[in-house]
């Protein structure tokens, strides 16, 4: 196995959130091997550039992603997030 991964921890997370919109940044931590401190600042970020929309319920967060808008970068930025999400086939139906 190499050392590297094809998706980065953000894009990682944006189809964690897609898949399961009410989740802990604990629990998103423990699934991608990286500390929740780093979770939160991803999340922060997502959050910024309009990519999620967050809503605190207690311990939990509740995740809508925006998926009009385009990927960052010049290489993708033509492709929409949910055009990648649905070609991962990461969508779970309650997020359409």
């Amino acid at each position: 196995m190499p050392s590297w991964n094809f998706i980065t921890n953000h894009g990682a997370i944006l189809i964690i959130v897609s898949q399961q919109r009410k989740i802990t940044a604990r629990e998103i931590s423990q699934q991608l091997g990286i500390t929740e401190r780093a979770v939160l600042r991803i999340v922060a970020d997502l959050d910024d550039a309009g990519y999620i929309t967050r809503t605190r319920q207690g311990r939990t967060n509740t995740y809508i992603v925006n998926q009009e808008l385009p990927l960052p970068g010049p290489l993708l930025k033509d492709i929409a997030v949910g055009d990648l999400l649905d070609i991962l086939e990461t969508s779970s139906p309650e997020s359409k």
